[in-house]
């Protein structure tokens, strides 16, 4: 077995932590740990950190979201563009550069890494390719797929060109298999969220999971009869981990398109919100767990499982733990699926939409408490000025807030708390094994939405509606700076601009080669002028639903800040083994607000925290304040922390070099919004030199 392997399956039975010093994949590797034994860098000396080298790949702006990965003294990374890059881990000199000829945007998480012998690939993704290219020359590798890629629009049952399937979270690697999912529309069309292994020298499908299931195969019965045959979404967006010892693969799936309305697919939706156990080898189903039923708020695992050991009853037990938007945490253990807290089964009301038919029952673990506030309440409401709270007061009174797994309705919003950004996000949690305490970053605003009839005819408006409202909402607002407002592109984009990031997709807009011509001139023409020529009358079907989603309304006050009560966001250390928490702190802030006194509020924050055996978690993550952070991990206690170019929007890595520990974080900037700058500096921290 190639050395780096036999080292990544090491990390993943918990054994020989101290043989690592790279940082060999996402998440540090397949376990998805988030660890490093690597303690140069510890709560005595962590105050002296200074920037050891920072590379700017100047390629302009973007939310790429990347964490690195480096082996043998190379860090790989991303440029916003998805341009494939090699550094040398000490200095940060550029060693080469693949690009790929495809401007790629919007999220691209990692890269992977497979070695044997002199063969050492990196598996890296541009749009719905994937590319397999030398580690050492950064020359693509012809033999692998077509001229070097796959593309994971093919193989899927649909015609390839109305397909939308991009990476914004690598594969992982079981022996020779890459094994990977993707990222489709949250509308329909959509293609299904298959989950698939190919060969890593030859690109050749080895194995294919449906997870909408076909006819024969265990859960088709949780579906309309014909629903694999038109419907999409149950897709593996965030990530995976494996147990590389036990040969299991784990794969959260995302919700069932179309999102918010499901009278199209009546039934549980086996495997969409699902934590599914696959053999890695085969694709063979050995257990899951499915966390929402019948999703119909989008509520799908938004982050990379983690392999854990947690101790019960004098027993040492091998689980996996998954967070959720909704702020939980499940623990499972590995090879049975059988929770390690009880899960319990509460009831819900139905929707008053017509057609719609909401689960009776969703499950709930009993431990560990959530971390993040699950109902929003009168007494929660922002009291940042009088003016703000009597503001928030008013719009408040008009809602429907009665928790978890209420159904929208028409005519007025649901607030959604959590928010639809979590709770817990893709960048993942990390986990101590020296103490069995997990530490999860989490949201904790509220977001607020509503169901509207889909309009007869076939104009641009209804179209917009029927396809981008989704995201951009009826009045074109958005939800900023993730989600950008259309209210102003006159003078800005030309319709031939417009339709092409509507065929092409752009940031977290995925493409929708499914729409006609017409519909794309139709909505560009829309967007530019207003006007809205109708076209051929068409009612509704299985991909033009009877009602749909008004949108992501993200509950701020007139001043742009969350209008409920801090923390907005959290920092949370678990112990798994008992359930209970060993601290929590507020994580970031407004630095507008803190320099007027409103300190540690918290703020929205995306990415990732790392741990060491140092006694240190680091994490970047807050839009707003720019920071990098190291706290202490049994305190929760800030050691250190530093400004960087632009918001730190990505998971940290860690790793040794030259006999020396760095810290490397993806500064970006891409989710900052109130005026912050985007591009992407990769910035490295390490002890100063002794003279």
């Amino acid at each position: 077995m190639n050395s780096r392997i036999f080292a990544a399956a090491l990390v993943c039975t918990g054994l020989g932590m101290a043989q690592q010093t790279d940082w060999p994949g996402y998440g540090g590797g397949p376990a998805g740990t988030r660890y490093s034994a690597l303690k140069q860098i510890d709560r005595t000396n962590v105050s002296k950190l200074e920037v050891a080298w920072t590379y700017d790949t100047a390629d302009g702006p973007g939310d790429p979201q990347t964490q690195p990965i480096m082996v043998d003294g190379v860090l790989y990374g991303l440029t916003p563009k998805h341009k494939l890059i090699a550094l040398d881990a000490r200095t940060g000199k550029l060693l080469w550069q693949f690009d790929s000829g495809i401007a790629g945007r919007g999220a691209n998480r990692s890269v992977v890494y497979w070695g044997e012998g002199e063969d050492r690939r990196i598996f890296t993704s541009i749009q719905s390719f994937v590319y397999a290219v030398d580690a050492r020359s950064g020359k693509p590798i012809g033999s692998f797929g077509k001229a070097g890629r796959i593309d994971l629009r093919e193989g899927l049952g649909r015609d390839p060109e109305k397909q939308s399937v991009v990476l914004t979270s690598p594969g992982v690697i079981y022996k020779d298999l890459l094994i990977m999912g993707g990222r489709l529309p949250e509308a329909l069309p959509a293609p299904p969220g298959d989950i698939r292994a190919y060969d890593v020298r030859t690109g050749k499908l080895r194995w294919q999971f449906h997870t909408i299931p076909h006819p024969g195969e265990f859960g088709y019965e949780t579906w309309p009869k014909d629903a694999w045959t038109y419907t999409g979404g149950a897709n593996t967006w965030p990530g995976f981990a494996v147990d590389t010892a036990r040969g299991i693969v784990f794969a959260p799936t995302g919700s069932a398109a179309t999102d918010f309305y499901g009278a199209d697919r009546a039934g549980n939706n086996l495997f969409a919100d699902t934590l599914l156990a696959l053999n890695a080898e085969t694709g063979e189903r050995i257990w899951h767990f499915q966390a929402v039923k019948h999703d119909i708020w989008d509520r799908d695992f938004p982050s990379p499982p983690t392999l854990v050991q947690v101790r019960q009853n004098g027993r040492l037990i091998d689980a996996v733990a998954q967070t959720t938007k909704q702020g939980f945490v499940y623990l499972f253990e590995r090879t049975t699926g059988k929770p390690l807290f009880p899960v319990e089964y509460r009831k819900y009301p139905g929707s008053s939409v017509p057609g719609e038919s909401a689960a009776d029952t969703q499950p709930l673990p009993t431990k560990p408490a959530p971390f993040s506030r699950q109902l929003l309440t009168e007494n929660m409401l922002t009291t940042r000025t009088p003016e703000a709270h009597q503001w928030a007061l008013e719009q408040f009174r008009a809602m429907r807030s009665e928790g978890q797994f209420i159904p929208f309705t028409t005519g007025k919003e649901t607030v959604i708390m959590p928010g639809f950004d979590g709770g817990a996000e893709w960048g993942g949690s990390a986990y101590d094994p020296q103490t069995g305490i997990l530490y999860v970053n989490a949201n904790d605003i509220a977001w607020t939405s509503s169901l509207a009839a889909t309009q007869t005819g076939n104009s641009g408006r209804s179209v917009y509606l029927t396809s981008c409202a989704n995201c951009h909402g009826d009045a074109l607002l958005g939800a900023p700076p993730s989600i950008p407002a259309l209210t102003e592109l006159r003078g800005r984009k030309t319709a031939e601009q417009i339709a092409a990031v509507i065929r092409e997709g752009a940031g977290r807009m995925p493409s929708f080669p499914g729409l006609k011509a017409a519909e794309v001139s139709a909505i560009a023409q829309y967007l530019l002028s207003g006007e809205s020529k109708e076209m051929q009358s068409e009612g509704p079907s299985p991909t033009r639903p009877a009602y749909r989603f008004t949108g992501y309304h993200k509950f701020l006050d007139p001043d742009g800040y969350p209008a409920v009560a801090p923390p907005w966001g959290t920092l949370n250390a678990i112990n798994l083994n008992t359930g209970e928490y060993a601290w929590k702190i507020p994580l970031g802030e407004y630095p507008d607000l803190a320099a007027k006194g409103m300190k540690n509020t918290g703020t929205e924050n995306y990415g990732g925290p790392v741990v060491t055996a140092g006694g240190l978690v680091f994490i970047g993550a807050t839009n707003f304040d720019r920071k990098f952070h190291a706290f202490d991990k049994t305190t929760g206690k800030l050691l250190w922390e530093a400004t960087l170019p632009m918001s730190g929007n990505a998971t940290p890595i860690t790793y040794e070099a030259g006999g020396e520990q760095f810290v490397v974080i993806f500064a970006t900037g891409g989710k900052s919004g109130r005026g912050g700058v985007s591009g992407g500096i990769y910035t490295a921290f390490h002890l100063p030199h002794k003279p």
